[in-house]
């Protein structure tokens, strides 16, 4: 296949004549315009103009979007895509076999190829399918209108970028904002500095009517930035001691690597319910999505308190320093998964360790939330057929898989059980050195900078590894058969996760009556009435009840109940959140409870045999032992200044 001959092609995404006139270009002009006037309803628009040379070109659309693991381009939701060169139509046809593939045919003389193009934005779902926009907000993100020559790097694509937001909306974004060009001022277009395509796709713009920016580093560089966006004024509301915690993020990561790879940060966060819940990480930004309420609700705060810490994370373990094979520098190149138990497990077990260092969560908080996550674990019998490793290797099937039938199917397990083995090899570094090094140490070596620091910021870069350097960097902390180490664990098809890290931390996993806090906050938050480790079932909703999935030889998975389910009554009685709950503390008593259930119509009563009444999940201290939790949670940047 044949690929036009271009020196520096790039995008150019316009939005209309007003635009065009304002920035009139000769046809090497590189510029990227897109324009969210039409986002509150799911439309955003662009043009791309390209420089040309006669001839067959094909232009491709992004594929694997780094960060997503997989071939997760929204190619379904590229709309109104028009070529043409002076005016005139210039046809096009799909590649047969590469869907993301568009083949045209270059008149001669031309020089410039111009691209309409529209974006159908999801409002609400699925996160996997990128809704981005409600009626106050949107999240721009560029490879949603993005079309390139096929065979060319992104990083060597340079692009001057632009953009029009509806009347009233504040932007944000790592994007460097020019100042208007003499005779432009007023202009309703916003033009950025130009940025390679690669670093364009990598820096989102939040754009919102309600907005708030906070300076978290005030005079510091490089800078630190917390932008919101969010639905109402009311979202924007924070407590001063969150916003405290929040301002502590920089110096705590810093205490950490002891480098910062980003010449300037910002965290964007989008605050809607039309919008999924869902983070993807960057170089120098992260987009962040949660409810609307998120930073305001005390129960859903709990469930959203670590997103931020994990994608910053990951700006180091991720972005920075990447697996080799998960670099995909054209987004046609498939990427490899199967070090995603670095990429994503590590970065989970430091994501919900620093909310505590940093304050966002409380160190009870975290054992509380450590212990459901085990517990969780535990009740997986899918472990027994599918190795952890196996997990990450298929990632990109996970991800889009159904949340019914999660306990047998296994999900992207790679970050709760990576958070355990992660835990293990911090505790085991703890004990080997007698609290001298612990994992902290590694990060600094593999991630950031081991002798002088470089706090002052850098231009973003990509280190690719392979494990052996994870298994080498690991032996400079400890040595230790680190190979054998975690292969016993990824592919191990023992029922149990790796629960050494909890007991070498100091601590031990207990089921009690009382319950978990962090597991009852998710429950309100999220509509769940969440009795995994007693029936075994999880039911979603508040006045009604429909199963959502079932542990595999759980009282409910023996009797036969299953996902899509609905629970109609309890002992006989319609079924409310309290009901249902004080008919399973009553089982040590009774030994059994009666359920209504309604199957695609029919009705059925099942009698499920338990008599353990209410269980959650706990981590109770074993004075035995040290308590390494403690010290693993215990702020850095706090001790260094001490």
């Amino acid at each position: 296949m044949r690929v036009c001959s271009v020196a520096l092609v790039v995008l150019t995404l316009f939005v209309g004549p007003s635009a065009l006139k304002a920035h009139a270009a000769s046809a090497d002009s590189f510029i990227v315009q897109a324009d969210l006037r039409e986002a509150p309803r799911g439309l955003i628009r662009g043009m791309l103009r390209i420089p040309v040379q006669p001839g067959p070109l094909t232009l491709v659309y992004p594929k694997y979007i780094p960060g997503e693991h997989g071939p997760t381009g929204p190619i379904t939701e590229l709309s109104g895509l028009k070529f043409s060169c002076g005016g005139k139509r210039v046809d096009w046809h799909r590649d047969l076999k590469d869907m993301y593939a568009f083949h045209l045919e270059i008149p001669p003389d031309a020089t410039q190829l111009e691209v309409d193009v529209e974006y159908l934005a999801p409002t609400a779902g699925d996160a996997r399918r990128n809704g981005v926009s409600s009626s106050q907000l949107a999240v721009l993100t560029w490879h949603h209108l993005a079309l390139q020559p096929q065979g060319k790097d992104a990083a060597e694509l340079i692009v001057k970028p632009a953009l029009l937001v509806p009347q009233g909306w504040q932007i944000g974004s790592s994007l460097e904002q020019l100042e208007p060009a003499s005779g432009e001022k007023g202009s309703e277009v916003i033009r950025f500095k130009p940025v390679s395509l690669e670093m364009l796709i990598d820096q989102p713009v939040l754009a919102a009517r309600y907005f708030k920016k906070i300076d978290l580093t005030p005079g510091g560089s490089p800078n630190h930035v917390l932008e919101i966006g969010a639905d109402s004024s009311a979202a924007l509301a924070m407590s001063d001691r969150r916003l405290a915690a929040y301002r502590r993020l920089p110096a705590e990561y810093a205490a950490v690597f002891n480098s910062r790879p980003y010449e300037r940060y910002h965290f964007l966060l989008a605050l809607s319910n039309r919008l999924s819940q869902s983070g993807l990480e960057h170089h120098q930004c992260s987009d962040n999505r949660s409810d609307e309420m998120a930073l305001v609700d005390g129960d859903i705060f709990k469930n959203f308190a670590p997103l931020l810490t994990h994608e910053y994370f990951h700006t180091w373990n991720g972005k920075h320093r990447r697996p080799k094979r998960m670099l995909s520098p054209d987004y046609q190149t498939p990427m490899e998964g199967d070090l995603l138990w670095v990429y994503e497990g590590l970065t989970t077990y430091y994501g919900n360790l620093m909310a505590v260092r940093t304050g966002l969560w409380t160190a009870e908080d975290y054992r509380e939330d450590l212990a459901a996550t085990a517990a969780n674990l535990i009740t997986k019998r899918s472990c027994a057929w599918r190795p952890l490793q196996d997990t990450a290797d298929a990632a990109s099937t996970l991800y889009g898989s159904s949340k019914h039938w999660g306990m047998r199917r296994r999900s992207v397990d790679f970050y709760e059980e990576g958070e355990l083995m992660w835990l293990e090899a911090d505790t085991l570094i703890r004990r080997r050195t007698n609290g001298k090094k612990s994992l902290d140490d590694f990060c600094r070596i593999f991630h950031g900078s081991a002798s002088e620091p470089q706090l002052g910021g850098m231009k973003p870069s990509v280190v690719p590894y392979e494990v052996a350097d994870v298994y080498e960097t690991l032996n400079q902390v400890v040595p230790h058969n680190w190979r054998a180490f975690f292969e016993s664990r990824l592919h191990s098809l023992d029922p149990l996760p790796p629960l050494s890290g909890i007991v070498e931390g100091g601590w031990k996993l207990v089921y009690t009556e009382r319950p978990n806090h962090m597991l009852a906050a998710s429950d309100r938050a999220n509509e769940h009435v969440d009795e995994r480790f007693s029936l075994g079932v999880i039911l979603g909703g508040t006045t009604s009840f429909t199963v959502i999935d079932v542990v595999p030889n759980s009282p409910a998975d023996k009797v036969g109940i299953g996902p899509n389910m609905k629970l109609i009554a309890v002992n006989g009685r319609r079924v409310t959140r309290d009901r249902l709950r004080d008919a399973i503390a009553e089982t040590p008593t009774s030994k059994s409870i009666e359920l209504l259930v309604e199957n695609a119509s029919y009705f059925q009563t099942y009698k499920l045999e338990y008599d353990g009444g209410r269980r959650s999940p706990h981590l109770e201290r074993d004075k035995q032992s040290p308590d390494r939790i403690e010290d693993i949670v215990a702020p850095r940047a706090r001790k260094e200044k001490d």
